[in-house]
This record gives C-alpha cells, sequence and structure tokens, in this order.
C-alpha cells in the first residue's frame, strides 16, 4: 500500500533523486511529470537540499516526488555563458564555503565576487577558504595576507587551508559544526581534499591537476549531500568553471557588495550605479583607496555583464 512521507533531497542524478526521510530511511525516487513543465528555464526543478512529500512504491521500494516544500533560500548561477537558463546548486543552506586557490588552479577574482554577490542576494552566509596554501611561495602568501585583510575588513569569514600541512581544518570544523554548508569553486581547488580531511570516512574521490593546462578534473559529478561527525550537512558540488549571474539590475548590485551598500545613502543619485555619475561616494572611496581598485573593477565587470576574468590580482 502507497503511502505519503516527508523527507530531504540528499542526492540529484538530475533523473533520479536520493531522499532522506525524516526517519533516516534513504529512498530512491524518481520526479512527477508536472514539475518538469513548471518552469522551462530551470534546468534542475528537484535540487539538493529540498524538502519534499513523495509517495512511495511499495512493489520497487521507490517513491514519487509529489510536492516540494517552499525554500528558506538558494543558490543559483546561469547554466552556460550562451544559454538562458538556469541552474540552482542547492537549496535551504544555511552558509557556503567558497574554496579558492592562487594558482594550480588560479581563482579569479571575478568569479569570487560573482559568486559572494549571488551569496548576498540570496541571503547565504559565505566563508571564503584560501585552499592549498603549502604550494605558495613568498609572494603568494603576501598576496593572501592582502586579500584575507580586504575580505575580512568588508564582513567575510575567511580561513586558509592546507591538507597537506593541516592549516585552518581545526577552525573549518567549527565553521561546520549542526550546520547545512554548501561547498563550492573550481575544479580541482580541493574541495573533495578537504571533506574527506574532515570526514575521512566519505567515500569521495580525490582528483588532480592536470599538467597540460592547469585545470582541475571533475571528480564530483552530482551534487550530494553528506552527513558529518560534526553534526552537520555538507552540500559537495561539481567544480564550477563560470559563475553568470541571473536577473540584476545594475542599480541593485551595489547593495551586494557590502563596503558599497554602506556608502549608498552619501552618493548625490538615490538609484546611482556608481559607474559615471557625478556625486558618487563610492568613486571617491575607490580615489582614496578605502574600497580597492580591483573589487570596484569587479563590481563594474558585473554591472556592464563583462567577461569575469581579470589579468591579475593587483
Amino acid at each position: 500500500m502507497s503511502k505519503t512521507l516527508e523527507g530531504r533531497v540528499i542526492r540529484s542524478t538530475g533523473s533520479f533523486y536520493t531522499v532522506q526521510l525524516t526517519d533516516g530511511q534513504i529512498m530512491e525516487c524518481r520526479l512527477k511529470g508536472k514539475f518538469r513543465l513548471r518552469d522551462l528555464k530551470n534546468t534542475n526543478p528537484v535540487v539538493v537540499g529540498d524538502r519534499v512529500s513523495i509517495i512511495t512504491d511499495p512493489v520497487h521500494e521507490t517513491g514519487v516526488i509529489e510536492e516540494i516544500y517552499p525554500r528558506t533560500n538558494y543558490i543559483i548561477r546561469k547554466s552556460t555563458r550562451a544559454s538562458r537558463g538556469v541552474h540552482i546548486l542547492a537549496a535551504n543552506l544555511d552558509q557556503a564555503l567558497l574554496v579558492a586557490t592562487l594558482h594550480h588552479p588560479r581563482t579569479s577574482p571575478g568569479f569570487i565576487d560573482r559568486f559572494l554577490v549571488t551569496a548576498e542576494a540570496y541571503h547565504i552566509p559565505t566563508l571564503l577558504v584560501f585552499n592549498k596554501t603549502d604550494l605558495y611561495d613568498r609572494d603568494d602568501i603576501n598576496l593572501l595576507q592582502r586579500l584575507t585583510n580586504y575580505y575580512q575588513k568588508v564582513g567575510y569569514g575567511v580561513i586558509e587551508t592546507s591538507v597537506i600541512t593541516g592549516q585552518g581544518l581545526e577552525a573549518l570544523k567549527t565553521k561546520l559544526h549542526k550546520r547545512t554548508t554548501l561547498i563550492a569553486g573550481h575544479s580541482g581547488v580541493g574541495k573533495s581534499a578537504l571533506i574527506k580531511a574532515i570526514e575521512p570516512g566519505l567515500d569521495i574521490r580525490i582528483g588532480d591537476i592536470s599538467d597540460y593546462n592547469l585545470k582541475g578534473r571533475h571528480t564530483t559529478t552530482f551534487a550530494q549531500m553528506h552527513y558529518l561527525s560534526l553534526e552537520g550537512y555538507i552540500v559537495d558540488t561539481p567544480g564550477i568553471k563560470e559563475f553568470g549571474l541571473i536577473d540584476f539590475k545594475k542599480e541593485e548590485v551595489g547593495l551586494y557588495f557590502p563596503e558599497i551598500h554602506a556608502l549608498l545613502s552619501q552618493c548625490q543619485y538615490y538609484n546611482c550605479t556608481h559607474d559615471h555619475e557625478p556625486g558618487c561616494a563610492v568613486k571617491k572611496a575607490v580615489a582614496e583607496g578605502q574600497i580597492a581598485d580591483w573589487r570596484y573593477r569587479n563590481y563594474l565587470h558585473i554591472i556592464h555583464d563583462e567577461e569575469l576574468e581579470t589579468p591579475e590580482w593587483e
């Protein structure tokens, strides 16, 4: 006899969904057809972290997702540069970890700031994790210190980590305690290795870096939520090459840069885009060094929908 049960999606392959029921039981489910027609722009109508109700199929020991409950938040990006579709990484999160590296592979400042803007817009606190510090030379360390100081000044938590030396791992564990956390970043930045270092018992493949182009190889194919003995959950996601923003108006983007947001009331125009307008408090702060040049350029790239790559950190 069929039953209606509730649970949370902990794995999505695009066709089938693994749901953890409220009693802890794990059940494989498929999606009822009507959800696929609700929003054609969304490439994945059901995502990891969604709370759902299912109808069980006792014969096949599977279920059908009948209802998706309202999300408290989610993090979303454009599917690809050429696509009009959108892709939701995960939903109902307490926080996100953005893992970045200065090289092997290099994470661009534009990528970091686009992720942070989206997380701010969808009310997801984000912790920056600068990983693979064991590979950094003196110049890298100096750059890392400047980045850490700046991001902390504008309100972001920053942890510097290395799986090789153990740097930052205990601090990271503390941040994950009793929270549901999305972990994201380029392929090859060491997301899977960090998760394994925090929770060695998890069955997660760790990849390497291609010598040819210094890009990471994908080791996570589908988004998946893992339970941690820290009494929290971590959502592992496939490596993200680009982070396209969705439906941001020019005059709204500054709301999601904390240091720009703090100056909005001081601009001459209430709808200032901080680009060409006179009497702009933000441009004045950039000229005086209160806002970093590279961070302001990333802001301009976003409002003009330009390429996120910049040649170098400055």
